[in-house]
Protein backbone atom coordinates (compact mmCIF):
# COMPACT_ATOMS: atom_id res chain seq x y z
CA UNK A 1 0.00 0.00 0.00
CA UNK A 2 1.11 3.57 -0.66
CA UNK A 3 0.72 5.67 2.48
CA UNK A 4 0.94 9.46 2.54
CA UNK A 5 2.25 11.52 5.45
CA UNK A 6 1.34 15.15 4.71
CA UNK A 7 2.30 18.24 6.64
CA UNK A 8 -0.60 19.46 8.76
CA UNK A 9 -2.37 22.55 7.41
CA UNK A 10 -4.30 23.59 10.53
CA UNK A 11 -3.00 26.76 12.17
CA UNK A 12 -0.60 26.04 15.04
CA UNK A 13 -0.73 22.29 14.46
CA UNK A 14 2.80 20.93 14.88
CA UNK A 15 2.09 17.24 15.41
CA UNK A 16 2.75 14.54 12.83
CA UNK A 17 0.85 11.25 12.56
CA UNK A 18 3.85 8.95 12.19
CA UNK A 19 7.37 9.26 13.56
CA UNK A 20 10.37 8.08 11.50
CA UNK A 21 10.40 4.82 13.46
CA UNK A 22 6.75 4.23 12.49
CA UNK A 23 7.61 4.89 8.86
CA UNK A 24 10.47 2.37 9.12
CA UNK A 25 8.03 -0.23 10.48
CA UNK A 26 5.70 0.24 7.50
CA UNK A 27 8.55 0.18 4.99
CA UNK A 28 9.97 -3.02 6.48
CA UNK A 29 6.65 -4.68 5.71
CA UNK A 30 6.97 -3.72 2.07
CA UNK A 31 4.78 -0.62 1.96
CA UNK A 32 5.65 2.73 0.42
CA UNK A 33 5.50 5.84 2.58
CA UNK A 34 5.43 9.24 0.90
CA UNK A 35 6.12 12.20 3.15
CA UNK A 36 5.90 15.94 2.62
CA UNK A 37 8.78 18.35 3.24
CA UNK A 38 8.93 19.36 6.92
CA UNK A 39 5.94 17.20 7.88
CA UNK A 40 7.70 16.31 11.13
CA UNK A 41 9.72 19.49 11.65
CA UNK A 42 7.28 20.87 14.21
CA UNK A 43 7.84 17.76 16.33
CA UNK A 44 11.62 17.71 15.91
CA UNK A 45 11.80 15.08 13.13
CA UNK A 46 13.83 16.08 10.07
CA UNK A 47 13.32 15.12 6.44
CA UNK A 48 16.63 13.29 6.66
CA UNK A 49 15.27 11.11 9.47
CA UNK A 50 12.28 10.10 7.34
CA UNK A 51 14.53 9.37 4.35
CA UNK A 52 16.77 7.21 6.55
CA UNK A 53 13.64 5.33 7.65
CA UNK A 54 12.80 4.57 4.02
CA UNK A 55 10.28 7.33 3.37
CA UNK A 56 10.14 9.09 0.00
CA UNK A 57 10.09 12.89 -0.05
CA UNK A 58 7.15 13.88 -2.25
CA UNK A 59 5.61 17.16 -3.40
CA UNK A 60 2.30 18.13 -1.74
CA UNK A 61 -0.15 17.46 -4.58
CA UNK A 62 1.61 14.32 -5.83
CA UNK A 63 1.58 12.90 -2.32
CA UNK A 64 -2.23 13.07 -2.21
CA UNK A 65 -2.71 12.03 -5.82
CA UNK A 66 -0.52 8.91 -5.69
CA UNK A 67 -1.42 7.46 -2.29
CA UNK A 68 -3.95 4.88 -1.13
CA UNK A 69 -4.15 6.13 2.45
CA UNK A 70 -3.71 9.57 3.99
CA UNK A 71 -2.25 9.17 7.48
CA UNK A 72 -2.44 12.41 9.45
CA UNK A 73 -3.45 14.15 12.67
CA UNK A 74 -6.23 16.62 12.04
CA UNK A 75 -9.55 16.43 10.25
CA UNK A 76 -9.97 17.09 6.52
CA UNK A 77 -9.41 20.72 5.63
CA UNK A 78 -11.21 22.43 2.75
CA UNK A 79 -7.84 22.97 1.06
CA UNK A 80 -7.51 19.18 0.76
CA UNK A 81 -10.82 18.55 -0.99
CA UNK A 82 -9.45 18.87 -4.52
CA UNK A 83 -6.51 16.61 -3.69
CA UNK A 84 -8.40 13.59 -2.40
CA UNK A 85 -9.80 10.97 -4.76
CA UNK A 86 -12.52 8.36 -4.73
CA UNK A 87 -11.74 5.19 -2.81
CA UNK A 88 -8.94 6.80 -0.82
CA UNK A 89 -8.58 6.05 2.91
CA UNK A 90 -8.36 8.98 5.31
CA UNK A 91 -7.02 7.89 8.72
CA UNK A 92 -6.98 10.70 11.25
CA UNK A 93 -8.84 12.50 14.00
CA UNK A 94 -12.05 13.46 12.21
CA UNK A 95 -14.51 14.93 14.73
CA UNK A 96 -17.25 14.44 12.16
CA UNK A 97 -19.91 15.75 14.52
CA UNK A 98 -18.29 19.16 14.51
CA UNK A 99 -17.18 19.16 10.86
CA UNK A 100 -20.30 18.41 8.84
CA UNK A 101 -18.93 19.89 5.61
CA UNK A 102 -15.96 17.51 5.49
CA UNK A 103 -18.20 14.58 6.44
CA UNK A 104 -20.53 15.37 3.54
CA UNK A 105 -17.49 15.69 1.27
CA UNK A 106 -16.36 12.17 2.21
CA UNK A 107 -19.84 10.80 1.61
CA UNK A 108 -20.16 12.47 -1.78
CA UNK A 109 -16.69 11.41 -2.94
CA UNK A 110 -16.65 7.85 -1.58
CA UNK A 111 -13.77 8.48 0.82
CA UNK A 112 -13.24 5.79 3.45
CA UNK A 113 -12.65 7.80 6.60
CA UNK A 114 -11.62 6.27 9.93
CA UNK A 115 -11.52 8.38 13.10
CA UNK A 116 -8.83 7.82 15.71
CA UNK A 117 -11.04 9.20 18.45
CA UNK A 118 -13.73 6.55 17.98
CA UNK A 119 -11.51 3.45 17.94
CA UNK A 120 -12.12 1.64 21.23
CA UNK A 121 -10.73 -1.39 23.06
CA UNK A 122 -12.01 -4.31 25.14
CA UNK A 123 -12.35 -2.07 28.20
CA UNK A 124 -14.48 0.42 26.32
CA UNK A 125 -11.68 2.99 26.36
CA UNK A 126 -10.25 4.94 23.44
CA UNK A 127 -6.51 4.20 23.15
CA UNK A 128 -5.79 6.74 20.40
CA UNK A 129 -7.59 9.47 22.33
CA UNK A 130 -6.35 8.84 25.87
CA UNK A 131 -2.69 9.93 25.33
CA UNK A 132 -3.88 13.22 23.83
CA UNK A 133 -6.42 13.64 26.63
CA UNK A 134 -3.72 13.32 29.28
CA UNK A 135 -1.57 15.87 27.46
CA UNK A 136 -4.55 18.17 27.01
CA UNK A 137 -5.29 18.03 30.73
CA UNK A 138 -1.73 18.77 31.75
CA UNK A 139 -1.37 21.43 29.06
CA UNK A 140 -4.63 22.96 30.23
CA UNK A 141 -3.25 23.34 33.74
CA UNK A 142 -0.08 24.96 32.40
CA UNK A 143 -2.29 27.35 30.41
CA UNK A 144 -4.16 28.19 33.61
CA UNK A 145 -0.85 29.04 35.29
CA UNK A 146 -0.11 31.38 32.41
CA UNK A 147 -3.46 33.11 32.05
CA UNK A 148 -3.94 33.50 35.79
CA UNK A 149 -1.06 35.96 35.70
CA UNK A 150 -2.06 39.63 35.73
CA UNK A 151 0.33 40.34 32.86
CA UNK A 152 -1.71 37.94 30.71
CA UNK A 153 -5.14 39.24 31.71
CA UNK A 154 -5.73 37.15 34.83
CA UNK A 155 -6.25 38.26 38.39
CA UNK A 156 -2.62 37.69 39.36
CA UNK A 157 -3.11 34.42 41.23
CA UNK A 158 -0.27 31.91 41.45
CA UNK A 159 -1.79 28.44 41.40
CA UNK A 160 0.39 27.11 44.16
CA UNK A 161 0.26 26.78 47.96
CA UNK A 162 2.06 29.82 49.34
CA UNK A 163 2.41 30.42 53.13
CA UNK A 164 0.43 33.40 54.40
CA UNK A 165 -2.21 33.52 51.63
CA UNK A 166 -5.29 31.41 50.82
CA UNK A 167 -4.55 28.30 48.76
CA UNK A 168 -6.14 28.49 45.28
CA UNK A 169 -9.14 26.29 44.59
CA UNK A 170 -9.30 24.14 41.46
CA UNK A 171 -12.47 22.39 40.28
CA UNK A 172 -12.35 19.62 37.68
CA UNK A 173 -15.42 18.26 35.91
CA UNK A 174 -14.75 14.58 35.18
CA UNK A 175 -12.02 12.23 36.37
CA UNK A 176 -11.23 10.58 33.06
CA UNK A 177 -7.85 10.80 31.36
CA UNK A 178 -7.80 14.57 30.89
CA UNK A 179 -9.26 15.22 34.35
CA UNK A 180 -6.56 13.07 35.90
CA UNK A 181 -3.96 14.96 33.87
CA UNK A 182 -5.17 18.24 35.34
CA UNK A 183 -5.44 16.83 38.85
CA UNK A 184 -1.93 15.37 38.86
CA UNK A 185 -0.31 18.74 38.23
CA UNK A 186 -2.80 20.88 40.17
CA UNK A 187 -2.39 18.70 43.27
CA UNK A 188 1.40 18.57 42.92
CA UNK A 189 1.40 22.38 42.99
CA UNK A 190 -0.37 22.24 46.34
CA UNK A 191 -3.77 23.57 45.29
CA UNK A 192 -7.08 22.55 46.83
CA UNK A 193 -8.47 20.31 44.13
CA UNK A 194 -12.05 19.09 43.79
CA UNK A 195 -13.13 16.57 41.16
CA UNK A 196 -16.81 16.20 40.29
CA UNK A 197 -18.00 13.04 38.58
CA UNK A 198 -21.12 10.88 38.39
CA UNK A 199 -19.24 7.57 38.65
CA UNK A 200 -18.40 6.36 42.13
CA UNK A 201 -16.23 3.65 40.60
CA UNK A 202 -14.18 6.18 38.61
CA UNK A 203 -13.73 8.42 41.65
CA UNK A 204 -12.71 5.50 43.84
CA UNK A 205 -10.05 4.44 41.31
CA UNK A 206 -8.80 8.03 40.98
CA UNK A 207 -8.60 8.44 44.76
CA UNK A 208 -5.86 5.81 44.96
CA UNK A 209 -3.76 7.60 42.33
CA UNK A 210 -3.96 11.15 43.69
CA UNK A 211 -2.76 12.78 46.94
CA UNK A 212 -4.87 13.82 49.92
CA UNK A 213 -5.35 17.42 48.76
CA UNK A 214 -7.79 16.13 46.12
CA UNK A 215 -11.40 15.70 47.20
CA UNK A 216 -14.10 13.92 45.24
CA UNK A 217 -17.73 14.99 45.07
CA UNK A 218 -20.70 13.53 43.28
CA UNK A 219 -21.63 15.79 40.37
CA UNK A 220 -24.98 17.03 41.62
CA UNK A 221 -26.33 20.50 40.95
CA UNK A 222 -25.90 21.41 44.62
CA UNK A 223 -22.26 20.35 44.71
CA UNK A 224 -21.57 22.09 41.41
CA UNK A 225 -22.93 25.38 42.70
CA UNK A 226 -20.82 25.07 45.85
CA UNK A 227 -17.70 24.62 43.70
CA UNK A 228 -18.56 27.39 41.25
CA UNK A 229 -18.80 29.92 44.07
CA UNK A 230 -15.41 29.09 45.54
CA UNK A 231 -13.27 27.99 42.59
CA UNK A 232 -10.47 30.02 41.03
CA UNK A 233 -10.13 27.80 37.96
CA UNK A 234 -12.77 25.48 36.54
CA UNK A 235 -11.61 22.73 34.18
CA UNK A 236 -14.09 20.95 31.95
CA UNK A 237 -12.84 17.47 31.09
CA UNK A 238 -16.14 15.88 30.04
CA UNK A 239 -16.72 14.88 26.43
CA UNK A 240 -20.26 16.02 25.82
CA UNK A 241 -22.75 13.96 23.84
CA UNK A 242 -23.25 16.00 20.66
CA UNK A 243 -26.96 15.19 20.68
CA UNK A 244 -27.58 16.80 24.05
CA UNK A 245 -29.08 20.26 24.22
CA UNK A 246 -28.48 20.84 27.93
CA UNK A 247 -25.28 21.84 29.76
CA UNK A 248 -23.57 21.33 33.09
CA UNK A 249 -22.55 24.95 33.49
CA UNK A 250 -24.96 27.45 31.95
CA UNK A 251 -24.04 30.98 30.94
CA UNK A 252 -26.16 32.28 33.80
CA UNK A 253 -24.04 30.23 36.23
CA UNK A 254 -20.97 32.33 35.47
CA UNK A 255 -22.44 35.04 37.69
CA UNK A 256 -21.84 32.75 40.70
CA UNK A 257 -18.10 32.66 40.05
CA UNK A 258 -15.49 35.04 41.40
CA UNK A 259 -14.82 37.90 38.93
CA UNK A 260 -11.67 37.23 36.94
CA UNK A 261 -11.81 33.48 37.50
CA UNK A 262 -10.80 31.18 34.69
CA UNK A 263 -12.58 28.40 32.81
CA UNK A 264 -10.35 25.99 30.90
CA UNK A 265 -12.43 23.84 28.56
CA UNK A 266 -10.12 20.91 27.91
CA UNK A 267 -12.85 18.88 26.20
CA UNK A 268 -13.57 21.88 24.00
CA UNK A 269 -17.05 21.00 22.76
CA UNK A 270 -18.68 24.14 21.41
CA UNK A 271 -21.87 24.84 23.36
CA UNK A 272 -21.26 21.59 25.22
CA UNK A 273 -20.87 20.96 28.95
CA UNK A 274 -19.98 24.65 29.36
CA UNK A 275 -22.61 26.66 27.50
CA UNK A 276 -20.42 29.74 27.10
CA UNK A 277 -17.43 27.91 25.61
CA UNK A 278 -16.43 28.11 21.96
CA UNK A 279 -13.26 26.81 20.35
CA UNK A 280 -10.22 29.08 20.28
CA UNK A 281 -6.67 28.74 18.92
CA UNK A 282 -3.14 28.99 20.27
CA UNK A 283 -2.86 32.32 18.46
CA UNK A 284 -6.00 33.78 20.09
CA UNK A 285 -6.63 31.49 23.08
CA UNK A 286 -8.86 33.41 25.49
CA UNK A 287 -11.99 35.53 25.65
CA UNK A 288 -14.12 36.89 28.50
CA UNK A 289 -17.83 36.45 29.19
CA UNK A 290 -19.67 37.64 32.30
CA UNK A 291 -16.31 38.65 33.77
CA UNK A 292 -14.95 35.09 33.50
CA UNK A 293 -11.91 34.33 31.33
CA UNK A 294 -12.40 31.36 28.99
CA UNK A 295 -9.56 29.28 27.50
CA UNK A 296 -10.83 26.76 24.93
CA UNK A 297 -7.96 25.88 22.59
CA UNK A 298 -9.03 22.86 20.57
CA UNK A 299 -5.59 21.36 20.00
CA UNK A 300 -3.75 21.83 23.29
CA UNK A 301 -1.44 18.81 22.68
CA UNK A 302 0.07 20.56 19.66
CA UNK A 303 1.94 22.76 22.13
CA UNK A 304 3.80 19.61 23.19
CA UNK A 305 4.12 18.27 19.68
CA UNK A 306 7.15 16.00 20.09
CA UNK A 307 5.65 14.13 23.03
CA UNK A 308 2.21 14.13 21.40
CA UNK A 309 3.46 12.79 18.08
CA UNK A 310 5.38 9.96 19.71
CA UNK A 311 2.41 8.80 21.77
CA UNK A 312 -0.10 9.22 18.94
CA UNK A 313 2.09 7.37 16.46
CA UNK A 314 2.51 4.46 18.88
CA UNK A 315 -1.26 4.25 19.41
CA UNK A 316 -2.29 4.35 15.74
CA UNK A 317 0.55 2.44 14.04
CA UNK A 318 -0.84 -1.07 14.70
CA UNK A 319 -4.06 -0.08 12.95
CA UNK A 320 -2.21 1.55 10.06
CA UNK A 321 -0.17 -1.64 9.61
CA UNK A 322 -3.31 -3.79 9.70
CA UNK A 323 -4.98 -1.63 7.03
CA UNK A 324 -1.87 -1.73 4.85
CA UNK A 325 -1.33 -5.47 5.26
CA UNK A 326 -4.90 -6.71 4.92
CA UNK A 327 -6.60 -3.97 2.95
CA UNK A 328 -9.08 -1.67 4.63
CA UNK A 329 -12.15 -3.90 4.25
CA UNK A 330 -10.57 -7.01 5.77
CA UNK A 331 -8.86 -5.01 8.51
CA UNK A 332 -12.22 -3.49 9.48
CA UNK A 333 -14.01 -6.83 9.40
CA UNK A 334 -11.31 -8.52 11.49
CA UNK A 335 -11.20 -5.82 14.18
CA UNK A 336 -14.42 -4.60 15.75
CA UNK A 337 -12.52 -1.88 17.59
CA UNK A 338 -11.09 -0.41 14.39
CA UNK A 339 -14.52 -0.78 12.82
CA UNK A 340 -15.94 1.38 15.61
CA UNK A 341 -13.92 4.26 14.13
CA UNK A 342 -15.29 3.86 10.60
CA UNK A 343 -17.06 7.11 9.75
CA UNK A 344 -17.75 7.05 6.01
CA UNK A 345 -17.55 4.17 3.53
CA UNK A 346 -18.66 4.17 -0.12
CA UNK A 347 -21.06 7.03 0.41
CA UNK A 348 -22.56 5.65 3.62
CA UNK A 349 -22.34 7.26 7.05
CA UNK A 350 -21.26 4.66 9.61
CA UNK A 351 -20.92 6.71 12.79
CA UNK A 352 -24.20 6.75 14.68
CA UNK A 353 -23.50 9.87 16.76
CA UNK A 354 -22.94 12.00 13.67
CA UNK A 355 -26.01 10.57 11.93
CA UNK A 356 -28.19 11.40 14.92
CA UNK A 357 -26.86 14.91 15.37
CA UNK A 358 -27.26 15.90 11.73
CA UNK A 359 -30.32 13.80 10.92
CA UNK A 360 -28.48 11.79 8.27
CA UNK A 361 -29.07 8.14 7.27
CA UNK A 362 -26.97 5.69 9.28
CA UNK A 363 -25.56 2.36 8.07
CA UNK A 364 -24.05 -0.16 10.44
CA UNK A 365 -20.30 -0.33 9.66
CA UNK A 366 -20.27 -4.09 9.12
CA UNK A 367 -23.31 -3.92 6.86
CA UNK A 368 -21.70 -1.15 4.82
CA UNK A 369 -18.51 -3.17 4.30
CA UNK A 370 -20.42 -6.31 3.39
CA UNK A 371 -22.63 -4.38 0.98
CA UNK A 372 -25.90 -5.02 2.79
Amino acid sequence: MIIALPKEVKENEYRVAATPSAVAALVRKGHTVLFEHDCGAGSGFSDEAYIAAGGQLTEHEALYRNSDMIYKVKEIDASEYDLLHEGQIFFSYLHSNAHLESTLFCLKNNITSIAYEDIDDDQGKFPALIPMSVLAGKGGFLAALHFSQSVHGGKGLLLNRIPGVPTPEITILGCGASGMGVAELAAAFGNKVTILDVSWKAMEAAKHQLPANVEFMYSSRENLETCLKRTDVLFNCILWDKNRKDHIVYREDLKMMKPGSLIVDVACDDNGAIESCRSTSHTDPIYTEEGIIHYAVDNIPSGFSCTASQTLSAATLPHAIAIAEKGVEQALLDDKHLRRGLTTYKGKLCLLETALKHNLPFTDPKDAIEGK
